[in-house]
């Protein structure tokens, strides 16, 4: 699968933050039951790693990854726990190389044309676009749209379920990533039918 193929399995890629490993299968059964079952699990707690490596292990149906993915050492890491796909808020020369020699798709953030064309000259033409809404959101996409028409782009940062409409109608635009449908909330009660519910409203969003 490459990085097209990913971001092509649905229209909203959650942005995970799992604080205890224990509910990263039931949390992931959940999304995969409202139809989403591509999930980022960001590297920003401990229990990342051994959420990912549950989730490959025991829901099959799930293609699990790692986000915030800033440094060699994070994506090796993230591979070593089973990750099938790699997220990162920026991009810097070491971590393209890596990236490239991983196997695994890749998507780099970027915030601006000058990085979108950095992005493009390290190999990769599938972006994060972040922090979206802080950098520009739509009217950013749509101007990055003449100049760079080759790129094609994951918004993530500040989208809901109800501005995510309006990025997937571009035609830059793959999927949107968003933490609306994990909230905190529902985790920490194990409200399970929450989740795929907020899956089933995100996974009916059309791409145009």
């Amino acid at each position: 699968m490459d990085a097209l193929t990913l971001l092509r399995q649905g229209p909203v890629m959650p942005v995970i933050v799992v604080n205890d490993a224990a509910v990263a299968v039931d949390l992931a059964r959940a999304l995969v039951a409202g139809g989403i079952r591509t999930l980022e699990i960001t590297l920003r707690t401990k229990a990342a790693l051994a959420a990912m490596r549950r989730i490959r292990d025991e829901v099959p149906d799930a293609i699990v990854g790692a986000g915030t993915v800033r440094t060699r050492a994070h994506l090796e890491a993230a591979l070593d726990a089973g990750a099938q796909f790699g997220i990162s808020p920026g991009l810097t020369p070491e971590l393209a190389a890596a990236a490239r020699a991983s196997g695994v798709p890749f998507i780099p953030g970027v915030a601006t044309p000058s990085e979108a064309m950095h992005a493009q000259d390290e190999g990769f033409n599938i972006l994060k676009l972040f922090p979206a809404e802080a950098v520009g959101g739509i009217k950013l996409l749509k101007a990055l749209a003449g100049p760079l028409p080759e790129l094609r782009f994951c918004p993530t940062g500040g989208i809901d379920i109800h501005s995510a409409p309006n990025y997937l109608a571009l035609p830059n635009v793959l999927c949107v990533g968003g933490s609306w449908l994990t909230p905190d909330d529902a985790i920490a009660a194990q409200d399970w039918a929450r989740i795929t519910a907020l899956a089933q409203q995100a996974s009916a969003l059309a791409v145009r």
